[in-house]
């Protein structure tokens, strides 16, 4: 079961407030102003900052 889109439409990174994309098949969300990603577990995504990685 894949993320719902009306929650992906309200999530923000908790960084700095921009809106995430999925990325990586679903498997993650992406904040493309700070390029942090942030994972998603049994369908519920992670969205806590010691949890992100950082790509460019």
């Amino acid at each position: 079961m894949a993320v719902d889109q009306e929650l992906l439409d309200i999530l923000a990174c908790p960084q700095c407030k921009t809106k995430v994309e999925l990325v990586k098949g679903g498997t993650a969300l992406k904040c493309n102003t700070c390029k942090r990603v942030f994972p998603i577990k049994d369908d519920i995504p992670v969205m806590l900052l010691d949890e992100a990685t950082v790509e460019a």
